[in-house]
Order: C-alpha cells, then structure tokens, then sequence
C-alpha cells in the first residue's frame, strides 16, 4: 500500500477550473492504478475517477464525465485530477488512494486530502 498526499484545493467559482495532485509521501507509484475519491460533509466517500498503473485506461464516475480529467506523470511520480466546469455539488474533499480493485475498490489507507469548495 502506498499513502499520499493531495494538493492543488482552493475556493472556484462555478465554471472554473482547478487542477489537483496526487504523490505518494515515501514510495513510487510504480505499475498501481490510483483514483481519486471525494467526501463531502455529512456523506459517505464517493469515487470520482481512475487511472491504470500506466495511463492507459480510465474510468470516470458519471457525475464528472466529461468536465473533469484523470492523468498521470510516472516519471514525476504524481497523478492529477484537471476539474473544468466546476459546480457546487463537486464541493468536497478530495482523496486519491491507491486501489485494491479495479475501477473503484480502493485500500482502505487514506491522506489528508485536498478541499474544494466551489461558490455558487
């Protein structure tokens, strides 16, 4: 299991964008496919997206479809989560983890996390 650390949160006005990062705090990514969860107050942890070990394949949540994008830069050992057309339901903390199961299953090991607040 790989633990890591979020960045990139902040406050966003609706229709903005912001970019978020993903690295582990001690170790590589190596071949592990990542996602990228989100809570919000008061709700249980929701999945957002994944990426392969390689970049190659994806898998989106339906909610983000289309407005945000999951990538990843082995060589910089840090994957990204680019939101666009942000809306106020996508207010949250935002996790990655490393996961147990493809598309969604993650370890049970989380970060901090990064906040996003998106104002309406």
């Amino acid at each position: 299991q790989v633990d890591f650390v979020e960045s990139g949160g902040g406050l966003v006005q609706a229709g903005g964008s912001l970019r978020l990062s993903c690295a582990p705090s001690r170790r590589t990514f190596g071949s592990k496919s990542v996602g990228w969860f989100r809570q919000a107050p008061g709700k249980e942890r929701d999945f957002v997206v994944s990426i392969t070990g390689s970049g190659g394949s994806t898998y989106y949540a339906d909610s983000v479809k289309g407005r945000f994008t999951i990538s990843r830069d082995n060589a910089k050992n840090t994957v990204y989560l680019q939101m666009n057309s942000v809306k106020p339901e996508d207010s949250a903390v935002y996790y990655c983890a490393q996961l147990s199961r493809w598309p969604t299953m993650p370890y049970d090991y989380w970060g901090q996390g990064t906040q996003v607040t998106v104002s309406s």
